[in-house]
C-alpha cells in the first residue's frame, strides 16, 4: 500500500515541527496570534508596524504605560527564538515576554517578524533582521513611537536561542555599518561547531538533533564552522561585538548550548583583559537545574523572575 505522502514524515523536527513528504508544514507550537494593544496586566501599549509590506516583513512595537512628556527611553530591538521556523512577536510566548520586559525596563521595544524557514530558508531571516534594524535606526524617523520616545544613543538588541544568534549577528553587521550598538542581550545562544565542546561530548544525540535543525534550516551551509553558527570560526567577526558597550550572555545548566554560551562569554573577558575590549563589559548569568529558555514555559519560577530582573536592570 503506498504511503500518503501528506501523511508520510519526511523531516521530524519535534517538538518544533513536522514536514511532510508532500511538503506540508506542522509548526508544533507558537502558531497562536495575540492582537496588538494594551496589556491588561501591565499597561503596556503595542502596534504592528510593516517594515517592507511586499515581503511580508514587520514588527511589534511596544511602549511602557505611563509615559510623562518629554521622557525619551532606551530601545531595545529584540528577535524571538524558536530555531528560526517556529512562533513570532504575535505568539501568546513572546507577546507575554515583550510586555514583561517594557513594563520592567521602561523601554520601547521592536519585536522583529522575520520570514521563518523552511519557506524562506537562511540567510533570509538574517536580511530580514537587518531590514527592521536599519529601518527601526534612520534619522528619518521611521515611526512617530521610535521618533518621539526612543533614544537611539541607548540601543540595545536582545533575543533567544535562535534570536540569540540573530541578535548576535546585527551586532557584527551594525559595527561594520557604523550604528552603535549599547548592549546585547544573549539569552541561550544558538550556536554551534564541528567539533564537541564540554557537555556536547556527552549528550551526542542532542547534538545531533540541534546540527540536523541547522542544516534543515540553512540547507546550503557547507560547515557548522561558518561563523554565523560559529563565532569563534572568525576572531575578526567576532571583534566586531567589542563595538558593544556592554553584553550580557546567559545560559541554562541542563542545556546542550550551555558551553557554547559560556566560551562566548569568556571569549569577552579575555578581550577585556588583554585590551582588545578594554572598555567593555560582560556580564553571565546561569540558571542551575534548568534547561532551554525554562523561563519562556515557567516565567514566574524563581529563576525564571531572577533572570528578568537581571536582564531589565542591565538595559539603562
Amino acid at each position: 500500500m503506498d504511503q500518503d505522502p501528506d501523511t508520510t514524515i519526511a523531516h521530524d523536527l519535534f517538538p518544533i515541527a513536522r514536514l511532510y513528504k508532500s511538503g506540508r508544514l506542522e509548526r508544533l507550537f507558537g502558531t497562536e496570534v495575540i492582537p496588538a494593544g494594551t496589556d491588561s496586566t501591565t499597561g503596556v501599549i503595542s502596534k504592528d508596524v510593516p517594515v517592507n509590506s511586499t515581503i511580508g516583513v514587520s514588527a511589534r512595537l511596544y511602549l511602557p504605560p505611563n509615559i510623562p512628556s518629554n521622557t525619551k527611553f532606551p530601545i531595545l530591538v529584540y528577535f524571538h527564538g524558536g530555531g528560526f521556523v517556529i512562533e513570532s512577536p504575535k505568539s501568546r510566548t513572546y507577546h507575554s515576554l515583550l510586555n514583561s520586559i517594557v513594563s520592567k525596563a521602561n523601554v520601547v521595544a521592536i519585536s522583529v517578524e522575520y520570514r521563518r524557514a523552511p519557506e524562506h530558508p537562511l540567510p533570509v531571516a538574517y536580511d530580514d533582521c537587518w531590514d527592521v534594524l536599519a529601518w527601526a535606526t534612520s534619522r528619518s524617523s521611521p515611526d512617530d513611537w521610535i521618533s518621539e520616545y526612543g533614544d537611539l544613543e541607548r540601543l540595545y538588541l536582545g533575543g533567544d536561542s535562535a534570536g540569540a544568534n540573530a541578535a548576535h549577528n546585527m551586532a557584527v553587521k551594525a559595527a561594520s555599518e557604523g550604528i552603535k550598538i549599547k548592549g546585547l542581550i544573549l539569552c541561550h545562544p544558538w550556536f554551534s561547531g564541528s567539533e564537541p565542546i564540554g557537555i556536547e561530548d556527552a549528550r551526542p544525540e542532542d547534538l545531533k538533533k540541534s546540527s540536523l535543525l541547522w542544516m534543515f534550516v540553512y540547507p546550503s551551509m557547507i560547515s557548522l564552522d561558518d561563523p554565523l553558527i560559529n563565532p569563534m570560526a572568525s576572531e575578526e567577526r567576532l571583534e566586531k561585538v567589542f563595538k558593544c558597550d556592554k553584553v550580557f550572555v546567559t545560559v541554562a545548566e541542563k542545556d546542550i548550548l550551555r558551553d557554547r554560551g559560556r566560551l562566548y562569554y569568556e571569549k569577552l573577558v579575555e578581550a577585556i583583559a588583554n585590551g582588545k575590549w578594554s572598555d567593555g563589559k560582560a556580564k553571565f548569568y546561569e540558571a542551575e537545574g534548568e534547561d532551554h529558555v525554562f523561563y519562556l514555559q515557567n516565567p514566574l519560577c524563581d529563576k525564571g523572575v531572577e533572570m528578568m530582573d537581571i536582564i531589565t536592570k542591565f538595559i539603562d
